[in-house]
């Protein structure tokens, strides 16, 4: 969503609409309007230094992920945190991400309006835990994203109106590129499989959700020993035959302990080929996934580095990576 089309939002409705609901449905988009002219206003002010950045709560960023989107930018799932007793009764949410690349704009009268690699404004209802998760897109490159949030503000605004509440934080963001032979963030958590695709508003407000597939990322990737280690990624970049890939992944996981870092154990090598993905499968329209399920009892509680090794069998090219967990008892 761009800022400026809320900005200058026009109420059109159906002749049918009862006249309590289009002043009800005008009182909203009003209320809204407001909301995120004070958050745009906030943003700019505290980015060009001339305000303070307000903390009236907490606010701060948890955790981000980098996939590959459908138009070859960087799909960037996000969650932040709140202190939800402050915002009860809901909550306007803007994000910005402003290119480090970019020249500054020049002085112009009247003034340019400024199109930014992502701005989009969100009103959400608050859960208990405060977590908040949302997704933009962006292409890969060095960012400031803003992220700023007030309490949602009053139906019609008063005379004796208390200071708007707010919080804001600034996050440096480097995002990848996937050109090449490459990998996405690893997802730890639990994944379920879905009946059906989302709709785009319930894509929006669960953003960890991939077609049919829905990933809960473990809060700072602890997991329960009598849990399972439960693993999702992409593959980029490979080469194909026929429009298939042969790719062997290999998982080797290392235990933390008090002598330093020590092998632990492997799993057998993932085969990712014409003979082991489904017949339908293209590498050239289609994302290609690793994946992996492994039981934890075996574990000591403790803190793991799992290595990851893709191996382009067409091309033979070779990628290492590594992710961590902790086992919990």
């Amino acid at each position: 969503m761009h800022i400026r089309r809320v900005l200058t939002l026009a109420v059109v409705l159906a002749a049918v609409v009862s006249a309590p609901a289009l002043v009800a449905q005008q009182t909203i988009e009003a209320r809204q309007q407001r909301d995120t002219q004070v958050l745009v206003g906030l943003v700019e002010s505290v980015s060009a230094g001339t305000q303070p950045t307000p903390a009236d709560f907490s606010l701060r960023w948890d955790s981000n992920h980098f996939m590959k989107a459908a138009d070859g930018g960087t799909y960037i799932p996000f969650t932040v945190g709140v202190d939800a007793t402050e915002l009860a009764a809901g909550a306007a949410l803007y994000v910005r991400a402003v290119s480090k690349d970019a020249a500054p704009a020049p002085p112009a009268e009247p003034p340019v309006v400024v199109e930014y690699p992502w701005d989009d404004i969100n009103f959400v209802d608050v859960e208990p835990d405060g977590t908040i998760a949302r997704a933009m897109v962006l292409a890969p490159g060095e960012y400031d994203v803003y992220v700023a949030i007030k309490e949602r503000g009053p139906a019609e605004v008063e005379d004796d109106q208390a200071p708007v509440k707010a919080a804001l934080l600034r996050r440096d963001l480097t995002v990848p590129d996937f050109s090449d032979l490459s990998m996405s963030s690893v997802l730890i958590g639990r994944i379920a499989a879905l009946s059906a695709p989302l709709s785009a508003d319930e894509q929006k407000e669960n953003p960890y959700t991939f077609g049919q597939m829905s990933v809960t990322v473990a809060a700072e990737s602890k997991l329960k020993k009598a849990g399972e280690l439960e693993m999702l990624f992409w593959i980029y970049g490979t080469g194909q035959r026929n429009e298939k890939p042969d790719v062997t992944v290999e998982y080797s996981f290392h235990q933390q302990t008090a002598d330093g870092e020590q092998y632990f154990n492997k799993t057998p090598p993932q085969v990712l080929n014409a003979s082991t993905l489904p017949p339908q499968f293209d590498v050239t329209t289609d994302q290609l996934p690793g994946m992996l399920f492994v039981p934890l009892a075996s574990f000591p509680v403790g803190e793991y580095r799992l290595e990851i090794k893709l191996t382009d069998q067409i091309s033979g090219e070779t990628l290492t990576t590594s992710t961590s967990f902790t086992v919990e008892a």
